[in-house]
């Protein structure tokens, strides 16, 4: 114990040093940092020897001892050891001794307060007639006036408050950046917070798929940086900057930060809502502060993330922060007018909100390219999934290549952020279970926890609840399995799930383009559950409400949008988003009323076909919601062996699925200009010798 105790004792030490030595190395490095120029040693010698000569006026000077008035007379006056007195600033009395007096030597001279000089005078007067002093041994009394550093020490307050005010008019944020000593004035205020980063970077290019279009984009870039002859022999100008943008989670950030890890060159990252601060000006400094750091490191990438918190549109009334907004958005406006592509200076943007950005900004010139970055197709997923695979530990018989293809068929609309959530999940999945390895099962329970939530065995159903669970969920399954358009089902379960009763799991297709009998279908399917409810209960509950909403604006779209209704013409309204303000109809209020009026027709369509559905297919609904009761789970396998094969040629089957991405995967194809960009070093080499070189695609990438 003695020994453990030593132990944690000296690892309490060490590590004590080690925050000692991290704090010294940041304050070192802050020093490091601070401009020593001519003028600021000049000011600082100037400073130094002004506290340095008060310091030693006050502490040298000649001092006395003090005493009191009786003192005074009766142990010095009356004794005739005082040569003269001296009443300085009418506020005490300095004694002197008389000459070839050695009494007080030691002392220098001797003090008191007095009241007035008056009463002093007359005092003194009176103890020396007292004593018995004539004319001529009467003490001289002189007056004189001196500082003692009281008043400099009243003054020191007003002092420092004039200097800290003129400072932080010359260097803070009103000052905009202009001048002083530090860079970035007052505290740092107006300094940018933007982060330079060179070779310190874990991520790359192979840590990134999905998005080869985009990844071709910016290889260009940082080729035109490591080797700008090769563009600049044909004429032709590197575009200054590109916006990144699209939904959240599609690798925006991640593809900025493999840009980083395989650039060459210094890489200057910040986000958009560091430049917002309560003081006026300081958005602007701080940009100014970044293209001054950009020049002094160019070559160079410079990515500012969230652009959309200074780069909205202008042209509001400027309440609040909008104002200092619109100054920020003005001043980059003007550094990237302020620099041209040969001062090898890129700038990279990602947003979510493309569309509030200020048209100046997105002009050519400025941010000439806009890369949308998406939702990866099938293809595209098993890439990622390939990605995030890889520091798993997955079991022998698990073969990556197939997995990646049955998890990419398995998650349709899935972004990258939501892959990476699968694959964390199930190694969670596996730990919790005591797994050696990560295995096909773990990935189907995480896939199922990402999509329908945490299961939620102790949420017990009644049995009437159950039971009409079991039936809307097998009316949306038969109606699906006999519907030619509409997805079709991979698994129901009536295990609760996150918010809901239960969990079902369809295959839709990877289509962009959709037809009116598709749309329908789909109306379709969405009702089966509300309409199997009513023919089996002869009452409706409120689980259908989820699908009541999407059936009705799917009619909407289809007659408001898409222009797919012969009442209201070949017309398109934009409905109102979530969130956003309402404002008046684009339309008249009979056409309003025709739009209700054919919405309601063309619901009431689809819930009459399903309907008929469901009473001519009754036995087997009512087979399929005894096996949900019973099993409590309905996998695909089940449905072909409750209800019999689809009754149409199936197009978009799971194993038709996974059979089409063995066959195609995800182009990686790079042009000859930009395979050999990993080796480019400058323009060492000449163009001829780099137009001759040519290696494999998937070299170049992985």
């Amino acid at each position: 114990s003695r020994g453990r105790e030593w132990q944690d004792s000296n690892n309490g030490k060490d590590q004590r040093r080690k925050r000692w030595k991290k704090g010294e190395s940041y304050w070192w490095s802050r020093f490091q940092e601070f401009p020593f120029d001519d003028k600021t040693v000049q000011n600082l010698a100037a400073g130094a020897a002004g506290m340095a000569s008060a310091f030693l006026y006050f502490h040298f000077r000649e001092t006395g001892v003090q005493i009191s008035w009786k003192d005074f007379v009766h142990h010095y006056l009356s004794r005739g050891l005082v040569g003269h007195v001296e009443v300085v600033n009418k506020q005490y009395v300095k004694v002197f001794p008389a000459p070839g007096i050695s009494a007080v030597d030691i002392f220098n001279y001797l003090w008191f307060n007095i009241g007035s000089a008056d009463s002093f005078e007359h005092n003194l007067e009176l103890a020396q007639q007292e004593i018995g002093l004539d004319s001529i041994q009467k003490v001289p009394v002189l007056y004189s006036s001196e500082s003692d550093g009281t008043l400099f020490l009243s003054v020191l307050p007003i002092l420092l408050v004039v200097g800290f005010l003129l400072f932080a008019t010359r260097q803070g944020p009103m000052a905009g950046g202009l001048g002083g000593w530090g860079r970035g004035g007052l505290f740092g205020i107006s300094e940018s917070k933007a982060r330079i980063i060179k070779n310190n970077v874990s991520v790359h290019f192979k840590d990134v798929a999905g998005c080869e279009e985009a990844k071709q984009d910016i290889l260009e870039f940082i080729n035109f940086l490591k080797s700008p002859r090769q563009y600049h022999d044909l004429g032709a100008k590197i575009p200054k900057g590109a916006v990144l943008w699209g939904p959240s989670g599609n690798g925006k950030t991640l593809l900025a930060k493999a840009t980083a890890g395989e650039a060459n060159v210094p890489f200057i990252t910040v986000n958009g809502s560091e430049f917002q601060e309560m003081f006026v000006g300081v958005g602007a400094a701080r940009i100014r502060d970044l293209f001054a750091t950009a020049r002094k490191n160019a070559p160079c990438i410079l990515f500012i993330d969230e652009i959309d918190a200074i780069g909205r549109k202008r042209g509001k009334e400027n309440f609040g922060d909008e104002g200092e907004q619109e100054n920020t958005l003005n001043q980059l406006l003007v550094e990237m007018d302020g620099f041209n592509s040969s001062t090898n200076i890129v700038v990279l943007a990602a947003t979510n909100r493309a569309d509030i950005l200020d048209p100046a900004l997105m002009r050519p010139g400025r941010f000439d390219r806009h890369v949308y970055i998406g939702p990866p197709d099938m293809k595209g997923r098993a890439s990622i999934f390939k990605v995030h695979l890889r520091p798993l530990k997955l079991d022998s018989s698990v073969d990556v290549e197939t997995l990646a293809r049955n998890l990419a068929a398995l998650t349709p609309d899935f972004t990258g952020a939501d892959i990476a959530n699968v694959c964390n999940e199930a190694a969670l999945i596996a730990a919790r279970r005591l797994s050696q390895y990560v295995s096909s099962k773990h990935f189907e329970w995480a896939v199922e926890r990402v999509v329908g939530g945490l299961e939620k065995r102790s949420q017990v159903l009644q049995l009437p609840e159950k039971t009409t669970l079991a039936y809307h969920e097998a009316g949306h399954a038969v109606t699906g399995w006999f519907l030619e358009h509409a997805d079709p089902l991979f698994k129901v379960s009536l295990v609760p799930r996150g918010t809901g009763l239960g969990y079902a799991q369809y295959l839709p297709k990877e289509q962009y383009l959709f037809t009116q009998e598709q749309l329908f279908d789909r109306m379709c399917m969405m009702l089966g559950g509300r309409v199997a409810e009513q023919v089996f209960f002869r009452q409706v509950t409120t689980r259908a409400q989820d699908d009541l909403r999407k059936v009705t604006q799917s009619a909407y779209a289809q007659i408001v949008q898409f222009g797919m209704n012969g009442a209201v013409g070949q017309v398109s309204f934009d409905l109102p988003q979530w969130g956003s303000l309402i404002t008046d109809k684009p339309f008249s209020e009979s056409t309003a009323q025709v739009i209700d009026q054919e919405v309601r027709s063309l619901i009431d369509a689809a819930f009459q076909r399903t309907l008929e559905l469901i009473l001519d297919k009754k036995e087997m609904v009512e087979k399929v919601a005894k096996h949900l009761l019973d099993q409590e789970i309905l996998d695909r396998a089940d449905m072909v062996e409750l209800l019999g094969p689809r009754p149409f040629q199936e197009k978009s089957s799971y194993q038709e699925v996974v059979d089409c991405l063995e066959k195609s995967k995800e182009d990686t194809f790079l042009p000859e200009g930009l395979t050999d960009w990993q080796n480019n070093k400058g323009d060492t080499k000449h163009l001829q010798n780099r137009q001759n070189t040519s290696r494999s695609v998937s070299g170049s990438c992985d």
